[in-house]
């Protein structure tokens, strides 16, 4: 029999159904019965109340071979009922069963089944504090990245490195500073030297998805925050270091307490800039957050063609769905197109912009000449301090 199966036994213990009643033996003159409170100085007895007998449940799991000995197989297979047989004092049947001789076959049995059961308890308390210590150690383990990640995107430095191998002199922020936390908490970098490979919590793709939970909570509070109330959207799109095109999404929003708020929302890879494909992503961007496009009451885009047009533009389409989703231009970008305007109409202006540009362009190209203007204007500063013109 196998150990599981033993186990199972065990686990279940020994059958002692307590009755109101138990048949009678065959003796009609002096009937007997099963008493309940032999289950009491006998732990190892079962009964079965099929048969009116008893059985011995170590014996039974352990004792496979019972020898020729003279009802050495009643308590294991054919079950023993002879009562009279137990109110025979030091002859009882049960204390015949389990035998004088430390060695018997019961009390072999017996100390088997104690030491399986002994064995059982060890390992599942052993399994219990296995799991429960790597639950922790993971747990730890997950915090400590997701901490990293939070002070590294919120102050919007770069996670990687250009070498992150272990010989590398600096392997990017995200794990230079998990290094720098472990140094001072022993317990973190006990948990980070004792990863296994499929559970280290500091890959890039383990980081990107914990920005990707960050900014999904970041656009669920927005979302709550704008609730069912009117918004305004604003769109803008440029060319990354990576020459993907990436479209931002800014929504225009008043709060509970009357204040105008601006959240960014997203910002999403386009494949191009054509007004239908800025739309579809908006508009998707919108349902997947649940917002009611009916909602939209502005647009601000940049003076573009595919922005601003009349007929086929962004803010065109858009109006063709959302009737109140007025368009109005970017005052940023109005402002600069006017300065612009402006510095070319008035000659003094064109002249500073074109002096300024010449000297920037001077003193950046030779670190000699960069590091004379500091001095210059580390003389000026000076200056100026000591007559109080300017204050510290």
């Amino acid at each position: 029999m196998r150990d599981e199966i033993r186990r199972a036994y065990i686990k279940a213990g020994p059958y002692q159904p307590i009755l109101s009643e138990y048949p009678a033996s065959n003796s009609k003159k002096h009937p007997r019965y099963f008493q309940p409170l032999w289950f009491k100085q006998f732990s190892w007895l079962e009964y079965s109340p099929s048969k009116d007998a008893v059985f011995c449940l170590p014996c039974f799991l352990f004792n496979s071979n019972p020898t020729s000995r003279f009802g050495s197989s009643a308590f294991t297979n054919n079950g023993f009922s002879n009562w009279k047989k137990v109110h025979d004092g030091c002859n009882c049947a049960f204390l015949t069963h389990m035998g004088k001789d430390p060695n018997s076959l019961h009390n072999n049995a017996q100390r088997a089944y104690v030491d399986l059961m002994n064995q059982a308890q060890h390992i599942e308390v052993s399994l219990d504090r296995q799991t429960t210590q790597q639950i922790s150690a993971n747990r730890l383990r997950l915090k400590t990245s997701i901490d990293v990640v939070r002070w590294l995107s919120f102050r919007g430095c770069a996670f990687r490195g250009h070498d992150e191998s272990l010989g590398s002199k600096n392997r990017g922020n995200f794990l230079e500073l998990l290094s720098l936390l472990a140094s001072y908490d022993e317990k973190v970098e006990d948990v980070l030297k004792s990863a296994p490979q499929n559970a280290s919590y500091t890959s890039s793709k383990i980081q990107k998805e914990i920005l990707q939970i960050y900014a999904n909570r970041v656009r669920n509070v927005i979302r709550e925050e704008i609730g069912d109330r009117k918004f305004s959207i604003i769109v803008d799109e440029a060319r990354d270091e990576s020459k993907k095109e990436q479209m931002a999404i800014i929504l225009r929003f008043v709060d509970k307490q009357g204040q105008v708020k601006e959240r960014f929302f997203d910002i999403v890879h386009v494949k191009d800039t054509a007004s239908l494909t800025l739309k579809n992503v908006i508009f998707k961007v919108l349902l997947q957050h649940s917002f009611d496009i009916q909602n939209i009451r502005g647009q601000g885009y940049d003076g573009a063609s595919n922005m601003r047009g009349e007929f086929n533009g962004l803010q065109a389409l858009i109006l063709n769905d959302c009737r109140y989703a007025y368009y109005v231009h970017c005052f940023a970008h109005r402002l600069q197109l006017a300065l612009v305007a402006a510095a070319r109409e008035v000659v003094e202006v064109h002249q500073f912009f074109k002096d300024l540009s010449d000297i920037v362009n001077i003193a950046s190209a030779s670190s000699k000449r960069h590091d004379e203007l500091q001095k210059a204007q580390a003389a000026e500063i000076s200056r100026l301090v000591s007559i109080n013109e300017l204050a510290t």
